[in-house]
């Protein structure tokens, strides 16, 4: 089947490209391997209209359910390959998945995000789920009563430093600048809750772990002392500074990216590759604002870019929008 575009990634740009692509009566698959991308890490999201609160996994799951209402089919798979080809319609996509399948599109809008950034410091690797975690959302309820060290200062660290002051009993808050960058409601939260305290202008430069075949976080070494101190004692490491992006799948078709690896786009979310379209927090647009919303703006328009591409004209006024 020649699908007029498959969407790679299914977090909140790819599940809005979807729904509008189906709105405008596109042929399309939404391709992905992790449903929702990285708002289902967020414990809490409170900037998103029409929600006070609500729970990442819980925004992500309402929008597959749209999605899917308005037919859309989303496949648990990872793209490994992309290949470009000219037919006599004009230029073709060609996808090939890890698990073997193969699929071909006439337009391709990648979504695929960003990754979670790693410290690599020594233990990082060797106490990865023995208590060194990237999602406080995830694993902050194994933590309940024992002291934590979570590492970061932005929007995802002050988020999960909040959830995670639910369960701990003590919280080691590690920010290698002298101000949190979060937003200030946050900010103020973690500031007024005793659990939490806070350590400036400091790197954690190793993660401290018993050796005697139980293979456990105990603790953390410092940069900078902290209280005439240079290890932090701890049963677990969270780990929350940010993202990378996940751009190499465009790299052998000649997708032009920045310095940073940020894929190039336009206002209208064109890559400089003629049907290929990009969206969501691994863009230079991302750069502007990265936040859920933006991320799926950045969906509506890049199908809107898509459908014009394919059918040659702009895209029908959706009512309601």
């Amino acid at each position: 089947m020649l699908y007029d575009t498959i969407i790679i990634g299914a977090g909140p740009a790819g599940l809005t490209a979807s729904i509008y692509a189906s709105r405008y009566m596109m042929n399309h698959v939404v391709i992905g391997k992790i449903f929702g991308g990285t708002i289902t890490l967020a414990h809490r999201v409170e900037n998103f209209p029409g929600f006070v609160s609500i729970s990442g996994p819980e925004l992500a799951g309402k929008m597959g359910e749209q999605a899917k209402a308005l037919g859309a089919q989303i496949l648990a798979d990872t793209v490994g390959r992309i290949e470009v080809a000219e037919s006599e319609n004009g230029k073709l996509f060609r996808l090939f998945t890890e698990s073997g399948k193969r699929f071909e599109a006439k337009s391709l809008i990648v979504t695929t995000g960003t990754e979670r950034r790693k410290l690599n410091v020594p233990g990082e690797k060797e106490y990865l789920g023995r208590g060194v975690s990237y999602c406080t959302y995830c694993d902050a309820p194994f933590f309940k009563g024992k002291t934590v060290v979570l590492v970061g200062g932005s929007n995802a660290a002050c988020s999960g430093a909040i959830h995670l002051a639910e369960f701990a009993a003590k919280e080691y808050l590690v920010y290698r600048k002298d101000e949190l960058r979060g937003e200030a409601i946050w900010v103020e939260e973690i500031k007024k809750n005793p659990k939490i305290e806070i350590v400036y202008n400091t790197n954690v430069i190793k993660i401290l772990g018993t050796k005697d075949g139980s293979e456990k976080v105990v603790g953390v070494e410092l940069d900078n002392p902290y209280k005439g101190e240079k290890e932090l004692k701890a049963d677990g490491v969270f780990v929350e500074i940010g993202g990378v992006p996940l751009s190499s799948l465009l790299i052998p078709i000649g997708v032009k990216l920045d310095e940073n690896n940020y894929v190039i786009v336009s206002e209208r979310m064109e890559t400089n590759i003629e049907g290929i379209f990009a969206a969501g927090d691994f863009t230079t647009q991302s750069l502007i604002l990265s936040q859920t919303i933006t991320a799926c703006a950045d969906g509506a328009i890049a199908t809107a870019s898509a459908y014009k591409y394919v059918k040659g004209q702009k895209p029908p006024k959706i009512m309601g929008s």
